[in-house]
């Protein structure tokens, strides 16, 4: 704001690691008058103060837009690609336009309609990234949640789709999904080819 650009647009991702489900970004532009107390990295939140903080910024915050690259998406390109792809959609859809955009890791992702400037641990450094990366958690947690109502073999609702030692065991007594389980990723990638034709299988079942 000091350097004249505002408005500001923090950027965040939830789900880079996991065996499952999408990868969720958010975007938040927060109202400096308004800016909710607690923001911080999602990961040192518990799920109370998570669902909590989640409203008070969609109550308070000038903008807010979300986007994902589904499982599939990510197999066809990157984790990390996907990652950048989700923030700059969810970027583009903010119903008002940001002078500067803040993302969250040492990338900007690219395409991006405003400057852009990478912050290492800006989830921590950031509010405006921290409101983003609650966003994007909390999002996609209700999105594995859903998977878990649909397929209650796998327990989504539990891990969010992370490799837990119940995910792995499922996946070893069950096979692979068919566009919830991303074939390229650990285990799958040493039989990516079996694990895809288990995954085409299954979405007949």
């Amino acid at each position: 704001m000091s350097r004249g650009q505002w408005p500001v647009a923090g950027l965040d991702e939830a789900g880079r690691g996991p065996l499952a489900g999408p990868v969720v970004a958010a975007a938040v532009v927060l109202d400096p008058a308004r800016i909710p107390s607690g923001l911080d990295d999602s990961k040192r939140l518990t799920h109370p103060q998570r669902e909590e903080l989640f409203h008070e910024i969609l109550g308070s915050a000038l903008g807010i837009a979300m986007a994902s690259v589904c499982a599939e998406g990510i197999d066809r390109s990157d984790i990390r690609k996907a990652s950048l792809e989700a923030m700059r959609r969810a970027l583009c859809g903010l119903p008002l336009a940001p002078k500067l955009a803040l993302a969250d890791g040492r990338d900007v992702p690219p395409g991006l309609p405003c400057p852009g400037e990478a912050l290492v641990k800006g989830d921590q450094r950031s509010q405006s990234i921290a409101a983003a990366s609650i966003v994007a958690k909390v999002v996609r947690d209700r999105m594995m949640t859903g998977c878990g109502r649909t397929d209650a073999r796998y327990g989504f609702e539990v891990h969010m789709g992370y490799a837990t030692a119940r995910h792995r065991a499922a996946i070893t007594a069950h096979g692979a999904v068919a566009r919830w389980h991303r074939i390229s990723f650990a285990p799958f990638r040493n039989g990516a080819e079996d694990a895809a034709a288990v995954a085409e299988k299954e979405q007949f079942l």
